[in-house]
Formats: structure tokens, C-alpha cells, sequence
């Protein structure tokens, strides 16, 4: 099959869809722009699809290289039979095109090597041949040769078994057979390593940062993490992604020993089988060494490789589990309601440094800040609360968002019972603050804030992110974001170009306000680089707001290509074209227009609101305007309601009052929590407490389920009960059956 068909089947869409996707791709159009505006061209394929269709596309025509590549290193070998490279042109993936090249491979020097420079090529031929009545040792004898170092018989023999392990080893056939075998009926053994004392002290382990573990408190948590795997086997078609990291990890960190362990006896009898003859009742005078050879060529070459092989598949597969998870959290903490229109006040919490607060307006900009100390050591509670009362009635403040971080939990006490005490409708919110502090400390920040330090711009963050969480969260690596699990330990590359477009993905499908964007924002449009949104955000500074969507042409580096695959995300309000306010693209101002002059409606809001009514049969009026019927329905659905932010169907954000400790927790208790984080084996629910509980997913729903993602997301508004508290470990069990 050709590159298109492979990828329509394997998406099950039509062959035309994935030959104009990848038309459309290679032109250098991207994801977002493809989905948003060629929706005609692709058959309505959607973000997904079309971000897998071209992590599909990149690998098929890596493998399409590499089978080149393979196909001229044989043929220049003069071994490029017909018959082989049929079979490399019809290898469905890199590992079968690896098995059939392995034989031919460039090779350091090997025992087999050894043995063909000392001419034992024939004495293996003769093994090979199995004839009846020969003599092996007979036969060897004519091989021996001190100038060779084939000093007698048996080293003879043991070269030409060194040259049939290696032959076995390098048949796809056999590699094939043993690696199915290995995956269908073998485990992973996990064990606990045994620890190595260094000048009698210490465990002499390294941990996580590379630091030698001291023996103590910190040395025991780390080892009680892996207790589990101390004695542990699964499946390997069994064990889930998240267990597979597990003892990557404690592997890694030294506390583990990991290995695979395969039906040994049935794979080399198996491959005896295929090797070895019999006649009549009996074997020939070979078999005992073809024997040794076939064991030999498993326990030294085959299994080593076919569990590298498998424990790389293994993590491979588990980490691009884990990456879809984290993409998916962070999508949905990306996509949360925006609190809108409200005065909010920052509060990053902290003991002895003070707590930090911003006050911020509703457009982000930051009106005070101030450092107060309720909590340890100071409990300067009264003074603090003098101060927050100073804030809230000085600027309008309706929201308080409290970070969770370090002191949290104390923050929280003062402030519920500053709200009892104030006759003003305040709520608050506890934030998720991961990456506040990589923000505070980053380049970004000191451009935006160059009068605050570290702390201020912590709470003008915290409050940002609730205010709008998209605009806030973008300037933070997504990684740091604390939405994922074991994400240090995955491929960095693969998880940063993951996402990356999650984060393009929401901030295309949302849009931007090109007069209030800041860089880092606007560098996740389509057809922006960082550079070019730098150029933006400083022509905007030079010349003033952007009246139209047609002045970006005038944006040094901005050329027509970057601006057909940008405009449409661009929003600009009260511009001189009224249609940039909307999503519709530029190139449909004209069908537009001509379809608002046809219906006798004006180009504004009021026309706007009054053209979906006005259009009786879409596809004729899509005919006549010389558009397509998809284009022109959804124009006429934008134009019903310009620039909807899509954020609005999300839940909106708990807001609280008052304040639980664990304390106050009981058996059976119901409470509404938000989920904050989806792992594998759960999701873990902030319930008003300063330690989120956890639902496992056996407690998510009266039906089977994978994975959590299947009923929860980041962010959603679910009801719990509470089934068990542990305060001395600091554990809460949900429920949300």
C-alpha cells in the first residue's frame, strides 16, 4: 500500500482525506489552520486526526527511507536478492526491517567473526549438514591450526558453533517466532537490589538527583515507594503503563533489579526443532552440538536482544500512554471557565517569608501588592486581616485565588475567617500553583514585572491563572504544570512536541485578542513563531492598537503564508472590519459580504445575529456564493455568536466560603470536589481540604472501565463520598459511586 492508503486504513478514513491532508501539510499549512478553514478539502477531519495523521506520516516515510537505506547497503553487497527486497519493501515497521537487515549489518567483531578469519565457515557447513555416520571430531581435526589459533578439535568445533548461534541469531524467522513467544508467555520480574554498604555506612545508592542516599528517614521513603516490587511478576501483555515506569524508575534509582522472564525450555526446543534433524528413531552424530549452538545463540544473542527489545516497546508504549493522559489533563486545565469581569486578589502562601498578594483588574493588570504574615512564625493573623480588609474595599475585590502550595491550608483558615468576618460576598478558590514559581523566577517575568520581585509575581500569576487560564498558563513549561505523571522520566522530545500541541490546539480553538496578547500567548497561533510574535507584540508597541487584521502584513518577517495560517485566529475588537472580531477567515470576507448585500442585512452585530435565519438551503446559497456548504455553515454558526469562547461550556471553578481540615472528614461524608490531576489508577479530587483525595478507579463507576479519562477530566465538578481518612500518611479514599 501506498503511504495514504496505510494511514486511511489504520484511521479508518478514506484515502482521498489522507492524500489531501498530506497535500495539504506538505504545502506547509498547520494542524490548526487545516482543521479550522480546509474542512471542504479534508472531509471534516478533525485536530486529532489530523496531529496523528502526520505522527503517522513522519514515521512511514522514516521507514520508507530506512528501507532505502537497507535495500543499497545489501545491494552494494552484491546480496540483494528479489526475493529480499520484497520482503523489506512489504516490512510493515522499523523492527522488520531491522530483522531482515541483520545479517548483512556491519558487525563489531564477533565470536562468529573470529571464527570465519580462521577458516571455520566449512566445519560449520559440515554440522549444518547433519550426514549420517560422520564424525564431528574427525571432521574437526582437519581445522586445526596454531598459526589460527585453532589449537585442537573442540576450539574447531566451538568456532563453528559460534558461527551457527550468530546465523540463527540473524534470522527474522527465528527472531520473529521468539519475540512472539517472549511477549505472549513472559513475564517482568521485579526484585529488590541488594544494597552495597560503602565504608560501613549508608545504603551507597544514588537517588533520583544523583546524590548518595545517607541510610536515613529520606533513604527508607524512597525505598518504601517500591516495596510492592520487591517480589513481584506480571504479564508483560498485562502490566499497565504506569507500573512499567514504576520500576523504571526504582531500576534507575538503584532499588530495583528488572528482568524478563521467557518460556526458555519451550522456545529451544522450538527452535532445536527447526535446526536439528532426526532420522528414523535416532539423531545424527551432529545434533549435540547444533544443540549447543541453538541454546547458545538464545541465552547469548537472541534473548538478551529480544528483552531490550520488548522492555523498550514496553516503555515506549507506556510513556506514550502517560504523554496522552498528561495531554489530556492539561487540555482540559488549558480549557477551564475563566472567571471574568471580577476583581481578584492573589494570595501565594508561604510561612516564614510572609504571604504574597496582588490585587489584579479584570483585564490582568496588576493594581497592588503587599506581603502580610498570618501564618508561623509570625501569626501576625489580626494585622493581616486588617490588611486584606484594606485591599478588598480599596479596589472591589470579589475573589481571592489561594495557591496550594507550602502553607496553603493555614492561608485558608485566615481567609474563611476573614470572609465570616467581612459583610462584603467574597469567595475564594484554591489554585493549582504548580509552575508559579518557575514562572516568578523566569525571563518572561522579570519583562513583565520588572518592578517585583519573585514573590509578587507569584501572586499576580496565581490570580491570572484564574482569571483567564489559558493567557496565565502558557507562559509556563507545560511540563511544570503538575498535571502528569512520571513526565521526567519519558522522552522529553516526544513529550514537548505533545504538548506543545495540546497547547497550540487550545489556544487556536479559543483565539486571541491581537491588541492584548502578550508574546508567549500569540506564539501558539498558527503560523507564529516565537520570533514573529515578538515582532508583533513590537509593532503593536510602536504604532498603537491594530485596527485590522490586514496590518499584521505590515509586521516585519509577516508574509502572506503567515498570515493566511494566523488571521483567523486573530481577533480584534472594535476595528475597523467588523468581521475581525469573529473566527471567520479572510478569505471568506467577501462570501460574506455578498451574503449580508443579498439578504439586505448590515455589516454588524445586528446582521451578524439575523443571517443564520436568513439562509433557507445552505448548500444552494454556498453554491451561488462560490464557497462550500461546510465554510458556510460554519460562518453562518460564528456569526450567530462572534468570538464564543468554547471555555464557556466548561464547569466553572468551585468557589468557597468556608474552610475543612481533615478533621472535620467523616465516613460516608458527600462533598462536590474538583479533579485535579488523572493518573492511570485514578484521579485525584480537591474537596476543599489541603490534601486532594484520591478515586480510584474502581470507585469511579458501576461499570468496567480502562482508564479514568473514560468518565473524569481536569477540572470537572464531581460528587464524592468519602470512604476512609488517614491523617498520619496524609491519605483521603473516594468515591464517586
Amino acid at each position: 500500500m501506498t503511504i495514504s492508503e496505510t494511514i486511511a486504513k489504520k484511521l479508518g478514513i478514506k484515502n482521498w482525506q489522507a492524500e489531501a491532508a498530506i497535500r495539504l501539510i506538505d504545502e506547509g499549512n498547520t494542524i490548526p489552520f487545516i482543521a479550522r478553514y480546509r474542512k471542504e478539502v479534508t472531509g471534516t477531519l478533525d485536530d486529532t486526526q489530523l496531529r496523528e495523521l502526520g505522527e503517522m506520516l513522519t514515521y512511514l516515510r522514516s521507514l520508507n527511507e530506512r528501507k532505502e537505506k537497507v535495500k543499497e547497503s545489501i545491494r552494494s553487497q552484491g546480496k540483494l536478492t528479489g526475493e529480499l527486497e520484497a520482503a523489506i519493501d512489504a516490512a510493515q515497521t522499523l523492527v522488520a526491517v531491522e530483522d531482515l537487515y541483520l545479517p548483512y549489518r556491519p558487525k563489531r567483531r564477533t565470536r562468529a567473526g573470529i571464527a570465519r578469519e580462521r577458516g571455520l565457515e566449512g566445519l560449520a557447513a559440515f554440522l549444518r549438514a547433519q550426514k549420517a555416520g560422520s564424525d564431528p571430531l574427525a571432521e574437526a581435526a582437519g581445522y586445526i591450526d596454531e598459526e589460527k589459533e585453532v589449537p585442537d578439535a573442540q576450539a574447531a568445533l566451538q568456532g563453528a558453533m559460534d558461527i551457527i548461534a550468530e546465523d540463527i541469531s540473524d534470522d527474522a524467522r527465528i527472531r520473529g517466532y521468539v519475540r512472539d513467544k517472549t511477549w505472549n508467555r513472559g513475564s517482568i520480574v521485579t526484585a529488590k537490589k541488594p544494597a552495597k554498604k560503602e565504608d560501613g555506612s549508608g545504603t551507597g545508592k544514588k537517588d533520583g538527583a544523583g546524590k548518595k542516599d545517607s541510610g536515613g528517614s529520606g533513604a527508607k521513603d524512597r525505598q518504601d515507594v517500591y516495596e510492592m516490587y520487591y517480589e513481584y511478576e506480571e504479564p508483560l501483555r498485562g502490566i499497565p503503563g504506569h507500573r512499567v515506569l514504576a520500576v523504571n524508575r526504582g531500576e534507575k534509582e538503584g532499588y530495583l533489579t528488572v528482568k524478563i522472564a521467557a518460556p526458555k525450555e519451550e522456545i529451544v526446543e522450538n527452535l532445536s526443532r527447526k535446526v536439528i534433524r532426526k532420522k528414523a528413531a535416532e539423531e545424527y552424530p551432529t545434533a549435540p552440538y547444533l544443540r549447543a549452538a541453538v541454546e547458545d545463540s538464545y541465552d547469548r544473542l537472541i534473548a538478551p536482544a529480544i528483552e531490550r527489545e520488548l522492555r523498550n516497546q514496553l516503555t515506549e508504549d507506556a510513556e506514550d500512554g502517560a504523554i496522552r493522559v498528561f495531554s489530556s489533563n492539561l487540555e482540559q486545565l488549558l480549557m477551564q471557565q475563566p472567571i471574568a469581569g471580577q476583581v481578584v486578589l492573589g494570595w501565594d502562601p508561604a510561612f516564614r517569608t510572609g504571604c504574597k498578594l496582588a490585587v489584579v483588574d479584570p483585564t490582568g493588570r496588576v493594581l497592588d501588592t503587599k506581603v502580610i504574615y498570618p501564618t508561623a512564625p509570625q501569626n501576625k493573623v489580626e494585622e493581616a486581616k486588617r490588611e486584606l480588609a484594606r485591599l478588598v474595599d480599596k479596589y472591589g475585590v470579589s475573589v481571592i485565588s489561594v495557591g496550594n502550595g507550602t502553607a496553603s491550608r493555614e492561608s485558608e483558615q485566615v481567609i474563611a475567617s476573614f470572609i465570616r468576618e467581612h459583610n462584603k460576598p467574597i469567595r475564594y478558590v484554591i489554585v493549582n500553583e504548580a509552575g508559579a514559581s518557575v514562572y516568578s523566577a523566569s525571563k518572561l517575568a522579570a519583562e513583565e514585572f520588572p518592578q517585583f520581585d519573585v514573590g509578587q509575581r507569584s501572586a499576580a500569576s496565581i490570580a491570572r491563572r484564574l482569571q483567564d487560564p489559558l493567557a496565565e498558563l502558557v507562559k509556563i513549561d507545560p511540563k511544570a504544570i503538575g498535571v502528569g505523571q512520571y513526565q521526567h522520566d519519558m522522552n522529553q522530545k516526544k513529550l514537548d512536541q505533545a504538548l506543545s500541541g495540546v497547547v497550540e490546539k487550545c489556544v487556536n480553538e479559543v483565539g486571541v485578542d491581537l491588541n492584548t496578547a502578550s508574546y508567549s500567548l500569540l506564539s501558539y497561533v498558527s503560523g507564529v513563531s516565537s520570533a514573529l510574535a515578538k515582532n508583533i507584540v513590537a509593532y503593536r508597541e510602536e504604532n498603537g492598537a491594530f485596527k485590522s487584521r490586514k496590518d499584521l502584513l505590515n509586521v516585519p518577517k509577516l508574509g502572506p503564508k503567515a498570515f493566511q495560517q494566523c488571521a483567523g485566529f486573530m481577533r480584534i475588537m472594535d476595528g475597523t472590519e467588523p468581521l475581525d472580531a469573529t473566527s471567520v477567515h479572510p478569505e471568506s470576507y467577501s462570501a460574506v459580504k455578498k451574503l449580508l448585500r443579498q439578504k439586505e442585512l448590515p455589516l454588524n452585530r445586528e446582521g451578524f445575529a439575523q443571517v443564520r435565519g436568513a439562509v433557507a438551503d445552505p448548500a444552494a446559497e454556498a453554491a451561488e456564493l462560490g464557497i462550500g456548504e461546510i465554510t458556510l455553515r460554519d460562518i453562518l454558526s460564528e456569526l450567530e455568536k462572534p468570538a464564543r469562547d468554547p471555555r464557556t461550556d466548561m464547569p466553572a471553578p468551585v468557589l468557597r466560603s468556608d474552610v475543612l481540615s481533615m478533621e472535620d472528614l467523616t465516613e460516608g461524608m458527600r462533598l462536590k470536589g474538583t479533579v485535579r490531576n488523572i493518573v492511570d489508577f485514578g484521579a485525584f479530587v480537591d474537596i476543599g481540604v489541603h490534601q486532594d483525595g484520591l478515586v480510584h478507579i474502581s470507585k469511579m463507576s458501576n461499570r468496567f472501565i480502562k482508564h479514568p479519562l473514560e468518565v473524569v477530566h481536569v477540572g470537572d465538578v464531581v460528587e464524592v463520598t468519602v470512604l476512609s481518612v488517614d491523617a498520619g500518611r496524609k491519605r483521603i479514599s473516594l468515591s464517586m459511586i
